[in-house]
């Protein structure tokens, strides 16, 4: 592996045939000894204005498709809502199905966030980690090492859910009551009406269903839209450790940038989906977000209120 080139990619998920392919063509012995000549490429795809440091790691799913995920920065906002390449790859699995992971190549050190953020994975302690950069200039190949070395006695679901609650990766289907529009002040500006709206709210919707939030039991989801009426959505994906936590805003982001959408400030419209009175609410953070990075966005806010409230 150490003699292989470097492989460049073509989007945020290979399919697992391709990926075959591209193993073999490299000259690999398996798609899991290709992630590590597709991280340079990866890092290329970061989006990071402030630590000009960017961080690429790419992901074998038992599907045998390869997932990209990248760090994300955003200018104007708090450092919290920056999203970290092994959240990113998380996000762009969760959203295309996939549902487990068996091995990752980032390019650096996964943080104590990133530690602690995989462990919403069931079966975590047994992800292998490859760090691409280990032994750099030492002339010694980086070695596949487990989750579990790197977090030692972690703290996560099992500390806090029954065992049958679903974890990341695992089908969601939180049941949402019926959905009420708050007043359509867009930062601002009027919102504008008409079908881009309804599916926005569609969107919102289906990601908020589909979300990870056993902690708070708030689910959520957010969509946007950019000039040419493209609509990306996420829904929250919440960490046992609580701040290790994708908001909605965050992964609607992700879905963007996954799908080969623009610079964030091309958002146009947003909506956002989520629990009346909820005690983990979404709202205000959207609003900070849409004001630093695309203040002429519409944005539209549905509440709705549990059917056993």
């Amino acid at each position: 592996m150490g003699a292989a080139a470097a492989v460049e990619l073509t989007g945020f998920v290979m399919g697992a045939e391709e990926a075959e392919r591209a193993a073999a063509a490299a000259g690999v012995a398996s798609v899991k000894d290709l992630l590590p000549l597709l991280v340079p490429s990866a890092m290329k795809r970061a989006r990071v204005p402030i630590s000009r440091f960017p961080v690429g790691a790419v992901g074998l799913g038992a599907s045998g498709r390869v997932y990209v995920g990248v760090n994300l920065e955003f200018a104007g906002v708090p450092l919290s809502q920056s999203v970290h390449a092994e959240q990113f790859l998380v996000a762009n699995a969760a959203a295309a199905g996939e549902r487990a992971l068996r091995a990752v190549a980032v390019s650096h050190m996964p943080c104590g966030h990133c530690r602690q953020f995989l462990q919403e994975i069931r079966g975590a302690a047994g992800i292998s980690i490859l760090v691409t950069s280990d032994a750099a200039g030492e002339g010694r190949t980086p070695e596949w090492r487990t989750v579990a070395s790197l977090l030692l006695r972690p703290f996560g679901p099992h500390d806090l859910l029954p065992e049958n609650v679903p974890l990341v990766l695992e089908t969601h289907d939180n049941p949402l009551g019926d959905l009420t529009a708050a007043p359509a002040v867009a930062n601002g500006f009027a919102a504008g009406g008409g079908d881009l709206e309804a599916r926005l709210k569609e969107a919102a919707a289906a990601a908020a269903r589909g979300s990870h939030a056993p902690y708070s039991e708030c689910p959520s989801g957010f969509a946007v839209a950019d000039g040419d009426g493209r609509i990306y959505a996420g829904g929250c994906l919440e960490s046992a450790a609580y701040n290790p936590t994708l908001g909605p805003v965050q992964t609607a982001i992700i879905a963007m940038v996954a799908a080969g959408g623009g610079p964030v400030e091309d958002v146009e419209a947003a909506a956002l989906v989520e629990k009346e009175g909820a005690a983990v609410a979404q709202e205000a953070m959207g609003r900070i977000f849409l004001d630093a990075v695309a203040p002429r966005a519409s944005f539209l806010v549905y509440k709705y209120k549990p059917s056993d409230a």
